[in-house]
């Protein structure tokens, strides 16, 4: 069958003129400019989701296109890099399958690709895109240092009293550096995965869908050897200068893969309690607040792994 057929070719066109426009509005209004950054993953997502690979190699194509037009080629490369592939890859890794048979399952079905490597492949491509992007704009632990410094200023100018000592400040600018590696990487990967779970949902609801619908909370877990990967990154992250700024980032980002899962599991094991909502707002409510309570759903993820492979008849879809 021919994929680059003029539907793909044109609601690809448009996925990719969507995303540029959406990533362009988030330099005007910088209150949502991570939001819409992450949403203009959305366009490409439910292109490839729906129409294929061919659709959102196009939507890519076009939206990188339009933004080094209208904006820049630097702007362009950055969105590309952190945004526009990673959700490109996403869509080609959902519309994977094969023979069950070959995987030991029954014969006439599909196996597809597992929700786990998916999360994996999320967390690995954020990581490595923010590593390029930072050496692409000289991103060092002087940035941080200056983010601190602005603060500071700030707060003198409302607080004249104010006077921090030379030594708590060294300690801030030193935490911090390391802090927003990481704090960035796990909120784009969380940004990212929400668009994904978005997008499935609106092709599923259109009825274009080739991935079946899947049990999130049983299905939402983290590959075993992702384990390794944050290890990794904990040991860099005390190593110092730029080994401890991208050991931080991997901590940020499969963390945050492993925070995903682990709320997916609080999920499956609450089903069927009646104090299950009340339980779940809670829960979500914590996390948002006081943050701390992350590291019981961290935990969680980090005990709970597992590939999970969604099965369905070959002539469903």
């Amino acid at each position: 069958m021919n994929i680059w057929n003029r539907t793909s070719l044109i609601t690809g066109a448009l996925a990719g003129i969507t995303a540029a426009l959406l990533s362009m509005g988030a330099n005007t209004q910088s209150s949502f400019a991570i939001v819409l950054y992450a949403a203009s993953a959305l366009p490409i997502l439910i292109a490839g989701l729906g129409w294929g690979n061919a659709a959102a190699i196009i939507a890519i194509v076009v939206a990188g296109a339009t933004a080094a037009a209208l904006v820049s080629s630097y702007f362009a490369l950055l969105i590309l890099l952190v945004t526009l592939v990673p959700a490109g890859w996403l869509s080609h890794l959902a519309n994977l399958a094969r023979p069950a048979s070959e995987l030991g399952g029954p014969e006439g079905a599909l196996a597809w690709y597992p929700l786990s490597d998916i999360l994996g492949h999320l967390a690995g491509l954020v990581t490595v895109g923010m590593i390029i992007v930072g050496y692409i704009v000289g991103y060092d632990s002087g940035v941080s240092d200056r983010m601190i410094d602005m603060v500071i200023e700030a707060v003198k100018a409302q607080e004249p009293l104010y006077n921090p000592d030379a030594a708590a400040i060294a300690q801030i600018k030193a935490m911090f550096t390391l802090a927003l590696p990481l704090v960035q990487g796990a909120i784009w990967v969380l940004m990212l995965f929400a668009a994904y779970y978005l997008a499935t949902r609106i092709v599923q609801l259109s009825g274009g869908s080739l991935r079946p619908r899947e049990d999130i909370p049983s299905a939402l877990r983290m590959h075993r050897n992702a384990i390794f990967v944050f290890l990794a990154g904990l040991i860099l992250a005390f190593l110092g200068g730029a080994p401890a700024a991208i050991g931080a980032l991997i901590c940020g980002t499969f963390g945050a893969g492993f925070l995903l899962s682990g709320f997916a599991s609080f999920h499956f094991r609450t089903r069927g309690k009646s104090w299950r909502l009340p339980v779940l707002w809670i829960a979500y409510l914590s996390v948002f607040v006081f943050t701390i309570p992350a590291v019981f759903f961290l935990l969680s993820g980090l005990t709970d792994t597992r590939r999970t492979i969604a099965v369905t008849p070959t002539g469903k879809n």
